[in-house]
């Protein structure tokens, strides 16, 4: 194992301080089964710098990845990217470029931890070296590459810098797939075997508030209809369609085809999921699902603090509830 693999601390579940364990999610008994071993632990959790990831040896894509960030040691860095499969996992229990660069791959190598999540550090090397892990095909999961990803991809940031986040900048994030039976079949074999993508993405934030409490809030992100669409995907048979004849599991996963972003209940990932998620009070208890809008704001405006992070992004998000 190349001593740097050995030197990844991973995800740290009191990253939030002593009283404030957030521990990593639980799965089901048949998905530690399906666990990806990884060479030199007892759990198979595979650590990289600030995150770890949870492997599905069946479906070569994480189940979850689990990441500590950091808002006052981030560090600006140059991008580099390097992706290349992780020597401890085997290589036929993940994807790499035999996927991603496959006839009809019109899809990019989705981050299921963000670059800039764990790019910080004490200094300007560690960030680059925590930049540099995620660059893992074992974080990574295929998503269309005109995806909608604006409000998702700053989800962090914007609760990382709101009110509701006590001042320390520090939150827990995990991310992952919904790796369902239901999720279409690539067009392209891969390897002479059928594949299927996964269309639904699932992310939970915990984080402290200035009462000392934890809170999460969880989100779900759709691309079955951009895949279908861009003949990415064999597109699924009518009688799936029909929404009389679909269990209630089928049901809830297929209301979330189109590329938005929502903010749901825990339940309704864990549902989706299977996996338990760490305990902390639910900020969003609706079961109903909220489709999350932007809107744009004027940076120049001087109703906002200097430091905004509403001014910084151009944008809010005014029904996201915290």
């Amino acid at each position: 194992m190349p001593t740097t693999l050995k030197n990844y601390n991973g995800y740290l579940p009191n990253f939030l301080g002593a009283d404030l364990q957030v521990t990593l999610p639980n799965l089901t008994a048949n998905q530690h089964k399906d666990l990806a071993t990884v060479a030199g632990t007892t759990d198979n959790i595979a650590h990289y710098v600030n995150y770890s990831a949870v492997i599905s040896k069946s479906r070569k894509f994480p189940y979850f990845t689990a990441s500590n960030i950091d808002g006052t040691l981030f560090k600006k860095v140059n991008r580099k990217d390097n992706w290349r499969k992780d020597p401890r996992i085997d290589a036929d229990s993940q994807w790499g470029p035999e996927l991603y660069k496959a006839p009809h791959s019109d899809f990019d190598k989705g981050h299921m931890t963000k670059r800039e999540d764990v790019q910080w550090g004490s200094t300007v090397l560690d960030a680059t070296n925590a930049a540099d892990s995620t660059f893992y095909y074992t974080n990574a999961v295929p998503q269309h590459a005109k995806l909608n990803q604006r409000i998702w991809a700053d989800l962090e940031d914007y609760i990382l810098h709101s009110e509701a986040v006590r001042d320390d900048l520090k939150i827990c994030v995990f991310t992952g797939p919904v790796l369902s039976d239901l999720d279409p079949i690539f067009v392209t074999p891969v390897q002479n075997s059928q594949l299927k993508i996964p269309f639904l993405f699932w992310k939970v934030v915990v984080f402290p508030k200035s009462d000392g409490k934890l809170y999460r809030t969880g989100f779900l992100m759709g691309q079955k209809s951009l895949l279908e669409r861009n003949g990415i995907v064999e597109v699924v048979t009518q009688e799936l369609e029909d929404f009389e004849v679909l269990t209630d599991e089928a049901k809830l996963f297929m209301q979330f085809s189109e590329a938005d972003t929502f903010q749901v209940s825990i339940e309704t990932i864990e549902q989706l999921t299977g996996i338990k998620l760490p305990d902390a009070a639910d900020s969003y208890t609706d079961s109903r699902p909220i489709k999350l809008v932007v809107e744009e704001v004027d940076i120049n405006a001087e109703v906002f603090e200097t430091d905004s992070i509403v001014q910084e992004m151009g944008f809010r998000i005014p029904n996201l509830v915290l």
